[in-house]
Parts: C-alpha cells; structure tokens; sequence
C-alpha cells in the first residue's frame, strides 16, 4: 500500500464536520491508500458516524481509543496501524482537495523525496472554492537537506497537516508524537524534518483549512499555554536525544523563543486567558533557564517585530512594568480607535 492518512477525531461530529472531511479522502483521485480514523475517546456521536462511514467504503478503518490522549495520542495510535509506504495526516474538521494526495505522491515518485509538501487555504464554509492562500514552505527549503536547508525548515517548518512523510523514517526513528498536551506538533514537525533527506513541495493550496468556533485556534486557556511550553521544553529535549541540538542550536533557540515565550504570552493576553501575571512569572523563568541570551538571537532580532522586542525586554527586567505599559498601551489604542469612529 502506498500511502495511509491518519485523521485523528475527538467531538466533531456536529453540523457535518466529520462526514464532510471523510468524504474529501472517499474522494481522492488516488485509490491505492487506507483511511484510518482515531476515535479520541470522543463524547458526541463521533464514534457511531465514524462507523457507518466505514460500511460506505472499506478503506476507511476505524480505531477507538478507549482514553483521550489528545491529537498526539490518536496520531501515534494511526502510525502504529499504518501499512503505507507513506504517511499523511488530516484534522478532523478539515478537507482536501480531491487530487492533493495524488499530486503530492507524484511529487515523491518523481524526485525520490521523503517528504512533500503543499500549501492551504484558509474558509468558512464547506466548500471546494479557494480561499485566503497560505505558503507553508519556500523553494530554498526543498531539494536534498543539507545542514543549511534543514536550519530553515528548523525556522519554519510548516504545517505537518500539509505532508505526507516516507513512514519508516517516523517509526525506525521513534519519532512518536507526546500525548496528552495540545501542540504536539509544534514538538515533533521539526524533527521529523531533521530526521529527513530529500523534501520537495507542489505550489498549490490543495488543503483546506477550516475555521469555526470550535476551531483549537480559538481557544486560549492557561492549560493550553501550559501545553505549549511543554511541547517547546520536549522539543529541546528530544533534539538532544537525537544528536541534533548543537547543530541547529541557534534555529532551535529561536524557535523555543518564539513559540515558547513570544506566541504563548501574546496569544494567551489577547484572549481571555486567566493567571496571566503568573504566567508571565513563569515564562520568564522558562527562558531563563533554557536559553537566558535568547535576545542576542540574530534570527530573533530579524524576525520578532521590534515592539514585540520592546515588550518582552521590558517582561525579562520587570513583569509589574511589562503589565503597566501593555494595558497602558491597549488603553491607549482602545481610546484612539473610539476617537476615530
């Protein structure tokens, strides 16, 4: 078999959502593939759908996870039972286009790469039209992987959604996702990338990326800032199991810092997050104790906005101050935007 597509499923049932993404891989163009669908010990009917899905087309395996372990659990579950030669994942509340899977494959035949990527597009609707385009990875990143591609892919990845990868080099490396957190692939994306030799890409948005309520995205709790350091503080650790650390340290610096500290802290203030002094406390002495010199990071420099910059200098020497000047400034931005109305 050549390709298996592993979707892992946890309350997504509801208005379609599910039935709509399963349908999206019934109708791919390329038919040599198994679906296997993860049941994440959902609580909806997600199950049941799941099942008769199933009696529609026997590529469709269905596996039920007894315990919810989060996406990184249902994924390792797939990798596990997967028999193709490669290995393509699918969010559950998302869709492909109906050649995607044939036109990365080809992709993969033709230049002999291990992985193969593509771009998505971003709706709001279930539909097959375009929307706002995406570009998850450059052309200086494909080709074989030196040193020097491997540190851009390190700096930007992209998204694992959007690939699909040779699966011996997941499963005889042990590169299995953690469980029980959220972003676990902000853990592992990178380093199953490192464990690469040959990356190409189709420029074409053949992923559709669906936005909605319920969308992970849209939920920031401290729990889930929580599981984002976790998977950034495992990403380092892995890196040095693996032999990879001291080569790529300064990417991996700054992708801990921007992960890590930059998107949690300012995902986490912009929602309605609880703690949030606290966890600033605790960010602070994650950084400090992972990489103190992080701001003398010359990809840090380059690619944080410089009032970000501003900002998290000011959180590193006072998070009393930091607070001051952020709500002081939000206040004043509030203020400004009710002027001009």
């Amino acid at each position: 078999m050549k390709l298996s597509i592993i979707v892992p499923v946890y309350n997504m049932a509801a208005e379609g959502k599910l039935e709509y993404c399963i349908k999206s891989l019934f109708a791919q163009t390329f038919r040599d593939l198994e679906i296997i669908a993860v049941d994440d010990a959902s609580t909806d009917n997600s199950l049941e759908v799941l099942h008769e899905l199933a009696k529609q087309n026997n590529r469709l395996k269905v596996i039920a996870s007894p315990v919810n372990h989060h996406q990184g659990g249902a994924r390792n579950l797939g990798i596990r039972a997967a028999q193709g030669e490669f290995i393509g994942m699918m969010d559950s509340d998302d869709w492909a286009a109906p050649d995607m899977f044939e036109k990365l494959l080809a992709k993969a035949e033709e230049t002999g790469a291990d992985v193969v990527g593509c771009d998505y597009n971003m709706v709001y609707t279930h539909t097959m039209e375009c929307g706002k385009v995406f570009t998850m990875n450059t052309a200086e990143q494909t080709g074989i992987l030196t040193e020097e591609k491997k540190k851009l892919l390190v700096l930007k990845p992209g998204s694992m959604v959007v690939k699909i990868y040779r699966r011996e080099i997941i499963t005889d490396n042990e590169l299995w996702f953690p469980e029980d957190i959220f972003y676990e692939d902000n853990c592992m994306s990178p380093l199953w990338l490192l464990h690469c030799t040959h990356f190409e890409r189709v420029n074409e948005p053949l992923y559709y990326y669906y936005q909605h309520e319920a969308s992970t995205v849209h939920r920031i709790s401290l729990q889930r800032s929580h599981d984002r350091m976790t998977a950034m503080d495992l990403l380092i650790e892995k890196s040095k199991a693996y032999g990879l650390f001291e080569t790529y340290k300064k990417e991996l610096e700054f992708k801990y810092a921007e992960l890590y500290l930059v998107n949690t802290l300012f995902g986490h203030l912009a929602g309605k997050g609880e703690k949030k002094f606290q966890l600033a406390k605790e960010l602070v002495r994650g950084m400090k104790k992972q990489f103190p010199a992080f701001m003398e990071n010359q990809y840090y420099q380059e690619k944080i906005n410089p009032e970000e910059q501003k900002l998290i200098r000011l959180l590193m020497k006072s998070r009393l101050g930091f607070f001051a000047y952020y709500y002081a400034l939000q206040y004043y931005r509030g203020l400004r935007k009710k002027l001009k109305k």
